[in-house]
């Protein structure tokens, strides 16, 4: 047996024939950023992960009758771990998006939200991103990697300060400290802040307008090989949502459709 399956290694590195997926050794492998993205992927005090998205993935797991761990790694290197097959689905809000599916497929969408602006109450200011002028020395923050950085990037460079932080959770301890004017994010994700007693006191300044850039819903990210696991994973979908678990696990964390169209 060690024989052949040193003839396997030679013969995959020969002629570039990809390694198993750690799927093959009927785990399946779900790779959450690691740092907390409440209410979608949070580690409590022992260890575990909670939260939507994890919720989400122990439906669509037991559906599938398979066997799942989660895998933490930080957001900024998510799409790499992937390829390095470190994990075999990214299951951590990322949008679907042309220029993300030049390298990697994806799942059929298991969310949508609108991407936002958020500042305090007391800033009677007006933005509006279709006239820039109106950020000029106006500091705003985004999160490194995400598609509101891109965006922010490529519309107010020059214009307003902008700052780039690892986590959401940096931006709203900046903003609250006063050391941010504006942060932007999800709008699904950062309404969790503004419910909490140290978001009172802040709002959505702006909705972004949906470009194309910003994709078609957030969805699970898989190697482009893996084309049996993303069918796997969008039949395990439509199921969860036909039987009406998904709207279950969704009431428990919001008040509001976060499916869209």
């Amino acid at each position: 047996m060690k024989k052949l399956a040193l003839i396997a290694s030679v013969i995959m590195a020969t002629f570039g024939v990809a390694a198993p997926s750690h799927a093959a050794d009927g785990v399946i492998r779900f790779g959450v950023a690691a740092e907390p993205y409440a209410p979608f992927s949070v580690k409590d005090a022992s260890g575990k992960w909670t939260g939507w998205e994890i919720d989400l993935m122990d439906a669509v797991c037991k559906q599938m009758k398979a066997k799942c761990e989660v895998v933490d790694i930080a957001w900024d290197g998510i799409i790499p771990a992937l390829l390095e097959k470190k994990f075999d689905v990214i299951w951590s809000s990322m949008s679907i998006t042309d220029e993300r599916k030049k390298v990697i497929d994806f799942t059929d969408k298991y969310y949508f939200s609108p991407n936002v602006l958020v500042g305090a109450k007391a800033d009677t200011r007006v933005f509006d991103v279709t006239k820039p002028e109106t950020f000029k020395g106006v500091t705003v923050g985004a999160q490194t990697a995400s598609l509101q950085a891109t965006y922010l990037q490529q519309k107010l460079t020059g214009i307003a300060d902008l700052k780039i932080y690892p986590t959401l959770d940096d931006e709203t301890a900046d903003l609250q400290a006063g050391r941010a004017d504006l942060i932007a994010a999800s709008g699904i994700q950062i309404s969790d802040f503004l419910k909490k007693p140290e978001g009172q006191a802040y709002e959505v300044k702006v909705t972004l307008p949906q470009e194309k850039m910003f994709g078609y819903g957030d969805g699970g990210g898989v190697r482009k090989e893996d084309t049996a696991l993303r069918d796997r994973l969008n039949e395990a979908l439509k199921a969860v949502r036909a039987s009406g678990e998904y709207d279950a696990i969704t009431k428990r964390y919001f008040d509001f459709d976060i499916y869209g169209e």
